[in-house]
């Protein structure tokens, strides 16, 4: 659990860095320009980390059901080797899937306007200022959205159904409660991720959408990476107890 957790915050490190810098640099100087290079960088590493975000979620949702389901057996269902293999997939996965259809973009002829309606490079606004047919990018960039998210969410769904179905039937309050600790703050994750994410690129996005789909991106660009340590901490009876100490102490 604690080495999905260590993959999960550094993937929150890193995905709040592609942006949230250059936007406080933007606000801090004035000046709002940005490289082409550098908008198709930010745009390609927004989207290739918010993928592994994603599959890493559903890979932890596993763990999460093998933790509950079958307790006896953990140990030998998820194995080191097998905890790095599904970590290294979720990375290289990110990143491969979003590859092509950035590379598609960088290609488009851009002669208009060079104003991005958002305050970071997204696909959707970049695709808005190119001077050529966009409708194929877009069904791409639609369908391996739809698939990745969709594919995670059912997953995550199937392992929190049979995780359900087996707390239930524990006799004992407490060892429900115990139960249902271990997997709460993982499915709160999932749950915030899933409907954010669901808002911004399940649907596609057309020109008068733009300005609507500015709230949902700065909240999984930067609210969601900030709350995920406190939601998966909170819950952690060592935790808990140093936050009591702190705040006796202050």
């Amino acid at each position: 659990m604690y080495f999905f957790l260590c993959n999960l915050s550094i993937l929150d490190i890193v995905f709040t860095s592609v942006i949230s810098p250059k936007v406080l640099a933007n606000l801090g100087s004035g000046d709002k320009t940005i490289s082409f290079a550098g908008c198709i960088i930010q745009c390609y590493f927004y989207f290739s980390l918010g993928t592994v975000e994603f599959l890493l979620l559903t890979v932890m949702s596993y763990d999460r059901y093998a933790t509950i389901c079958s307790p006896l057996r953990y140990p030998a269902i998820m194995r080191p080797p097998v905890c790095i293999e599904t970590v290294v997939f979720s990375w290289v996965g990110g990143f491969l899937s979003v590859l092509f259809p950035t590379i598609l973009i960088s290609q488009l002829p851009f002669c208009g306007s060079n104003i991005i309606n958002h305050f970071f490079c997204d696909g959707g606004p970049l695709l808005a200022l190119a001077c050529a047919d966009t409708t194929a990018i877009e069904l791409m960039d639609f369908m391996l959205s739809s698939m990745v998210i969709l594919c995670c969410i059912v997953l995550a769904a199937y392992s929190s159904t049979y995780i359900i179905l087996t707390i239930v039937p524990i006799p004992s309050a407490s060892g429900r409660k115990k139960a249902f600790n271990t997997c709460a703050s993982h499915l709160t994750i999932v749950i915030i991720s899933s409907g954010i994410t669901v808002c911004i690129f399940v649907t596609p996005s057309p020109k008068e959408y733009l300005e609507i789909n500015k709230i949902p991106s700065v909240l999984s660009s930067v609210m969601t990476p900030f709350l995920n340590p406190f939601i998966c901490t909170l819950r952690n009876d060592a935790m808990q107890g140093d936050l009591r100490d702190t705040c006796v102490r202050v």
